[in-house]
């Protein structure tokens, strides 16, 4: 009876989690360059049922009787990085990603330590300074066409177009090339938030940029209300498994248990 309790209640517990993932999920469904998360569930490791009912010879054996799961627990959440629709906007400074790839950024800590992130998300706009930047004033990183080395862009007041090549040109000048990474194994990406994943082993990316476009978020808002309401039922069917065994325990205990 105490197992079954352990059971239902870790059941709720992975149930609140998946909850909170798809919550975020709805959050979401309008950002920019969002992918979707997912909770896998896994059940804990099988427990060993024995007595020592069995007679043998005069003595009392080991008699094992089977094996039974103490409920599920969380796995891993894993994220869906299929393509979102490209969305076409009137702005020059908005891009879309066509295939497998993402944008590099470079953040700036406060200590002045300067971290490379990665983002499906190409709502970028021309700061104060004249540099191609992110919603959160990240650095655009692009390959110089003179010099070969990676930094940020510099716009400035200049008229920015991409072309097929990912070649970025500024009044008319080809002096960039976006920086488009890939990874082998997404499962190594982690989200960082604002959009941003870290990630190790980056490599050259053959995904192409389209300019005045933006990625939607992949999340299917009609499959997250079906999974919540999912959530939901199963939540209070272990719920109510919990009730009615606080009932029979109850009776045990002051019922059955009680001196006539």
């Amino acid at each position: 009876m105490i197992r079954g309790l352990y059971t239902a209640v870790s059941g709720m517990i992975t149930q609140e989690a998946k909850q909170q993932v798809i919550t975020n999920n709805m959050a979401n469904a309008n950002t920019v360059g969002y992918k979707a998360d997912n909770l896998a569930i896994k059940k804990f490791n099988d427990v060993l049922i024995q007595n020592f009912d069995k007679v043998s010879g005069g003595k009392n054996v080991r008699n094992i009787i089977g094996s039974i799961s103490n409920g599920s627990e969380i796995d891993e959440t894993l994220t869906d990085f299929a393509q979102g629709l490209l969305q076409e906007t009137d702005r020059e400074t908005d891009f879309g990603i066509a295939g497998s790839g993402f944008f590099a950024v470079r953040r700036t800590a406060a200590n002045g330590n300067q971290n490379t992130y990665y983002t499906r998300n190409g709502e970028f706009h021309v700061n104060n300074q004249g540099y191609l930047v992110t919603a959160s004033g990240d650095n655009v990183l692009a390959v110089n066409m003179d010099t070969g080395a990676e930094g940020p862009v510099y716009v400035g007041n200049g008229k920015l177009v991409v072309d097929g090549n990912n070649d970025i040109y500024i009044d008319g000048t080809a002096q960039y090339r976006f920086r488009l990474v890939d990874f082998t194994d997404y499962k190594s990406l982690r989200k960082v938030g604002d959009n941003l994943y870290s990630g190790e082993a980056p490599m050259e990316s053959n995904a192409v940029v389209k300019q005045k476009s933006l990625e939607k978020s992949n999340v299917n808002i009609i499959n997250e209300m079906v999974n919540m309401m999912t959530v939901l039922r199963t939540y209070e069917s272990n719920q109510k498994v919990i009730q009615s065994m606080d009932e029979t325990l109850g009776k045990a205990v002051n019922e059955i248990g009680t001196v006539r």
